[in-house]
């Protein structure tokens, strides 16, 4: 067995979710160790949900799939009863489900254990009650509840809350826009709130030191550069992902231009244009570059919003591609897409897992072993956390506030970063390292002492094939040496002891 007969997950970030959530169920801290706060989340209901169901059931690392099980499971039925309504046929409903389940690529988000599902289910919900919201009261009051919730589980969705609030606005309904504004940011509000009053940021530390930053000060051109051309025009990930959804909607819009009046475009084509704008927004100040998880929330909409659009499709196929050829190809191009993902989905769940239980597992388990109540220094935060009570100091700023300023913005490893490391390392008398080395850009601190590499055999869904294992402490280099020796490491995975 790759995993040795254990389900791992396919990303180090779903344990950053478990340790939080054990932290917080079991010691009442929120925060990747037991021992202070730390705002690593960027899902935050999410990881709370985590917490009570590990509270209730016990500390066991298999919830999130479980979860993830079931909301997949609503995610069906939602899509399969809204396209029902739609379509009309039992063969076009199987169709438009299963083209969007494998359209945003649901089945890695399951295995992932990560939030991506729950944010898709509130999503699909959503939509499904914008539909029916002025046919039934129980249709409004799930609008806007899943609302309410889609904020504090990807901070993203700010931006559909303000994009919806624009187009409600276009439309003339008030109501609606003011009431979806502060649906969505009174939740977001309170706990940057609370954040803040923890650790001096406003949001958790992934989306500070992983978002865009655009602040009014000497660096806005640079700024403005990187925000239009490097994460938009010139993404490559756009054109991968969202080029194609949003060109099918400005064809239907443009169409609705040459026959209607603008009130009429905008309310017949709200969804079309909510989610081209969303994509755009999410490119500019988010990330697409994720193992397919990122964009999942964005295609679901694209889904849900041009299906309907091109029921003929379905029903009468021959004749819908000799009379609409352009949209024909770029349907066709989606197509493509789907296929395309669905093989790099297959390589990441082949070999993902594989990677985490060889890398991030077998270092966990060694830090249990020998280390486990010691001062660490290290980057990937996750799997070393949730299976260890490791004091942590993480170079990557995801999981020590310490860290942040030299990471914030994406910003790289630099001398500065190199002498705070060596000195706080030593001030705070830490025991070891376990980082990628190359992520220190040639700054590690020459204090340090090499004690091994642990090498593993291919790349996919780590960031380096090899960890570097440091003595901090000179004086128990050998002793370190030597539990490395001492571990049982896994079969797959090099040890190169450093003479």
């Amino acid at each position: 067995m790759k995993t040795e007969g254990h389900y791992t997950y396919l990303l180090d970030d779903a344990y950053i979710h478990l340790a939080i959530a054990k932290n917080f169920a079991l010691y009442d801290v929120w925060g990747m160790t037991k021992y202070q706060f730390s705002s690593t989340s960027s899902s935050p209901l999410f990881t709370y949900i985590l917490s009570l169901l590990i509270t209730l059931f016990g500390n066991n690392d298999q919830i999130p799939l479980y979860f993830n099980i079931i909301f997949s499971a609503g995610i069906l039925y939602f899509l399969s009863t809204y396209y029902a309504q739609v379509l009309k046929g039992v063969k076009e409903t199987v169709l438009g489900v299963l083209f969007t389940v494998f359209f945003i690529v649901l089945q890695i988000n399951l295995l992932s254990g990560m939030e991506h599902v729950f944010q898709v289910f509130l999503f699909v919900v959503n939509i499904f009650c914008f539909s029916h919201k002025n046919q039934s009261k129980v249709a409004l009051y799930g609008f806007y509840l899943s609302i309410l919730l889609m904020g504090l589980v990807r901070f993203e969705s700010m931006f559909y809350f303000v994009i919806l609030a624009f187009m409600f606005a276009l439309v003339r309904k008030w109501k609606d826009a003011i009431l979806i504004l502060l649906l969505g940011f009174i939740p977001i509000i309170a706990f940057c709130a609370y954040n803040y009053q923890q650790d001096g940021f406003f949001f958790p530390n992934s989306v500070v030191v992983k978002g865009t930053k655009l602040s009014l000060d000497s660096n806005i051109v640079q700024q403005l550069k990187v925000i239009l051309l490097d994460n938009f025009l010139l993404n490559v990930s756009f054109y991968k992902v969202g080029v194609f959804p949003v060109l099918l909607c400005l064809i239907v819009v443009y169409r609705d231009f040459r026959v209607k009046n603008v009130q009429d475009v905008l309310k017949d084509n709200f969804l079309l244009i909510v989610f081209s704008l969303l994509m755009i927004c999410h490119c500019m100040f988010a990330d697409l570059k994720g193992h397919l998880r990122y964009e999942a929330y964005i295609l679901t909409g694209f889904c849900m919003a041009l299906i309907p659009k091109f029921k003929e499709l379905f029903s009468d196929f021959r004749n819908y591609i000799k009379k609409e050829k352009l949209i024909t190809i770029l349907i066709a191009a989606n197509a493509f897409l789907l296929i395309y993902k669905g093989g790099v989905a297959h390589k990441i769940m082949m070999g993902g897992g594989k990677n985490i239980y060889e890398q991030q597992v077998q270092s966990a388990k060694f830090l249990h072993q020998f280390y486990n109540n010691s001062k660490v220094v290290a980057n990937d935060i996750g799997a070393i956390c949730y299976y260890t009570n490791i004091h942590l100091l993480d170079i990557a700023g995801l999981g020590s506030v310490e860290t942040i300023h030299f990471n914030e913005g994406k910003k790289k490893f630099d001398e500065k970063f190199g002498n705070f490391l060596t000195q706080y390392s030593t001030d705070n008398r830490y025991d070891i390292a376990v980082v990628y080395e190359g992520w220190l850009q040639g700054y590690v601190p020459a204090g340090w002492k090499k004690a091994a590499v642990v090498k593993i055999e291919e790349k996919v869904t780590v960031a380096r094939l090899e960890v570097s294992i440091y003595s901090i402490d000179v004086r128990n280099l050998e002793q370190l040496k030597q539990n490395i020796k001492k571990f049982n490491w896994n079969k797959n995975v090099t040890v190169t002891i450093v003479d």
